[in-house]
């Protein structure tokens, strides 16, 4: 269970971090940006901020490339507008939520066409056996012994 105290400085932390991209960081590789989480560490010294970002794989590249670069200004910022003693360690990482979303809602739709097509199969198909298979009390075996035969 996360400490109140850290997840409410991972909150101000991912508002900070936001406010300075959308405002203050004017780097020209820096293209559409959201902190989508921030997981900071038991002692507040390391945050981890997860990303998505919009573009091709080189636009994504080069916005990885300005927040590494912009990763001093960002941490020293925060420090100061919250008032940290030690400012947080800034590790920026792409969040792959989206795009595991998306492999899964892939692989359910084949799976229902797969399901489609079985349905479709089986329409008008008849069982391998006897339509009911299950022997009945009522109904005798001749081969098999009664219950009164195996009492004498």
């Amino acid at each position: 269970m996360t400490n109140p105290r850290v997840a409410k400085l991972a909150d101000q932390i991912k508002v900070v971090v936001a406010g300075m991209l959308e405002r203050r960081i004017k780097d020209p590789r820096l293209g559409f940006v959201t902190i989508t989480e921030v997981r900071l560490t038991g002692d507040s010294r390391d945050a981890t901020l997860f990303y998505t970002v919009l573009g091709t794989d080189q636009e994504q590249d080069a916005t990885a490339a300005a927040l590494e670069s912009a990763k001093g200004l960002l941490r020293s910022t925060v420090g100061k507008r919250l008032g940290l003693r030690y400012a947080p360690t800034l590790t920026f990482v792409r969040d792959a939520s989206f795009e595991t979303a998306k492999s899964i809602e892939n692989l359910l739709a084949r799976a229902a066409a797969s399901d489609a097509e079985v349905a479709k199969l089986a329409t008008g198909a008849a069982h391998a056996g006897e339509p009911d298979p299950y022997r009945r009390r009522d109904e005798e075996d001749p081969d098999e012994p009664d219950e009164a035969d195996e009492r004498d």
